[in-house]
């Protein structure tokens, strides 16, 4: 009896600190990331990704919503893509996204319209600009702003729900 009570608490310790400082579940309640990501869907997001790695235009990533976030329902944390990164200097003209005065290329899936337009935004240090992939209908950065990086959770890299579209992000 012992030693099936320390093997259940370690295995509860175990998982607790993987879900803490490595990886957690997060479930997509909204179509602003459409069509890379699907109402319902569940994804992995990896925390280490952030706290030892970089963060790069085009990464998915999961972040606490704004406090000004007032796009609809109250959400605690949000899903979306990183278009700018600190230093950048984001706008937009019709459907085009400027990075630096460059168009920006998506190569991930998205849908256009633009939407709103992107002011004339320059990322300070630790800044990053998000926009979700279903352009016309996201509530992002163009409405609440660049995201701090303190504020980033992980990087989004697997869907395992619904099996139908497991895979890697």
């Amino acid at each position: 009896m012992i030693e099936w009570t320390a093997i259940i608490v370690i295995a509860v310790l175990v998982s607790f600190l993987m879900r803490t400082f490595a990886f957690q579940t997060f479930f997509i309640p909204s179509g602003s990331m459409e069509p890379t990501l699907q109402i319902g869907d569940r994804i992995v997001v990896n925390k280490l990704a952030i706290s030892w790695g970089t963060i790069n235009i085009g990464d998915v990533v999961v972040f606490k919503a704004p406090p000004a976030e007032n796009c609809g329902e109250p959400v605690t944390d949000l899903v979306k893509r990183v278009i700018g990164i600190p230093g950048d200097t984001l706008t937009s003209k019709g459907n085009t996204i400027f990075v630096n005065g460059v168009a920006l290329t998506e190569k991930w899936p998205h849908t256009e319209p633009l939407g709103q337009s992107i002011g004339h935004v320059h990322l300070k240090a630790n800044q990053y600009f998000m926009m979700g992939d279903n352009h016309s209908d996201s509530c992002d950065s163009r409405m609440w702003g660049p995201v701090p990086r303190s504020d980033i959770i992980g990087k989004a890299f697997v869907r395992i729900w619904p099996l139908s579209r497991i895979g890697f992000l």
